[in-house]
C-alpha cells in the first residue's frame, strides 16, 4: 500500500494516508498497533512536516487508505494534519456512515481515521469531477467501494492515481477479476475494464495504490486483457 505525494501550484497534496499508528486492528497482524514511524519518516525525507501538507485526498475509506488522517495524541485520534483539507466522496462518507452506524465497520477506521477529522470541520465532501488543484480531478470509480475516487492529474502526459480500482498486476491480464474486498464486484469489473481501455496506447501513467515498484505503468492492450509497455 502507497501514499502518494504531490506538489502542484504551491501546494502539498497527499492521496491516501495508508495504514497508520496505533490503530487496534485485531483481524490483521499487520496493521494492528503498528508505530508508523517510518511513514512519518518518508515524509520527513522529503523535507516535509505534516504541519507543510495542504490537502489530503481520500480516494476511498478502507482502513488501509485513511490510517494517518489521524494520529493518537493524549489518548484521543486528532487529524494528523493540522493546516489540511481533507477530501472524500459524499457518497464514500454517507455510504460508510451507515455500515458503521450498522455495526459493520469491522476495522473501525469510520471511529478512528474518519470522524474525527469530520468533528474537527477539516473535511470536504465533494462529488464526481470536484478539481482537487488546477489540472487534478476527481473522477467517480465505483465498485470496490460504493464511493471510490480515483484521481487524474492532466498535466505533461498525464496519470491517474488509480486507488484500488486495480490491485494486483494479475488483473491486467485477468481484468474481469474482483478482489474479495470488492463490495460491488461487478461494478468494480466494469469501472476497472473501462479505466484500463481509457489508459492504454497513451501516454497516461496508471498509478495504483497497491503495485509493486515502482509502482506506476504505461499501457497497452494485449487480447481481451493488458499489459505494461
Amino acid at each position: 500500500m502507497r501514499s502518494w505525494l504531490l506538489r502542484l501550484g504551491g501546494r502539498v497534496i497527499l492521496i491516501d494516508t495508508c495504514v497508520g499508528a496505533h490503530k487496534e486492528r485485531p483481524n490483521w497482524p499487520d496493521w494492528h498497533r503498528r508505530d508508523g514511524a517510518s511513514w512519518l519518516a518518508a515524509l520527513s525525507n522529503e523535507g516535509l512536516g505534516p504541519e507543510d501538507v495542504d490537502i489530503v485526498m481520500c480516494t476511498h475509506l478502507h482502513a488501509d487508505h485513511v490510517g494517518w488522517n489521524t494520529q493518537l495524541i493524549d489518548g484521543r485520534w486528532v487529524p494528523t494534519f493540522p493546516n489540511a483539507r481533507y477530501v472524500c466522496a459524499r457518497t464514500e462518507y454517507l455510504s460508510w456512515t451507515k455500515i458503521a452506524a450498522e455495526g459493520g465497520d469491522k476495522h473501525g477506521a469510520i471511529a478512528d481515521s474518519v470522524l474525527p477529522v469530520i468533528e474537527a470541520g477539516k473535511m470536504d465532501l465533494v462529488d464526481d469531477g470536484w478539481e482537487l488543484a488546477r489540472g487534478l480531478e476527481l473522477q467517480s470509480s465505483p465498485g470496490h467501494s460504493q464511493g471510490h475516487m480515483s484521481v487524474h492529474a492532466n498535466h505533461g502526459c498525464g496519470a491517474t492515481f488509480a486507488g484500488d480500482v486495480i490491485h494486483s498486476p494479475v488483473q491486467l491480464a485477468f481484468p474481469e477479476l474482483s478482489s474479495a474486498f470488492c463490495s460491488d464486484p461487478d461494478q468494480a469489473r466494469t469501472t476497472r475494464k473501462q479505466l484500463l481501455d481509457d489508459i492504454a496506447g497513451t501516454d497516461r501513467l496508471l498509478i495504483p495504490a497497491h503495485f509493486p515498484n515502482p509502482g506506476y505503468i504505461n499501457l497497452e492492450r494485449t487480447g481481451a486483457g493488458f499489459k505494461p509497455r
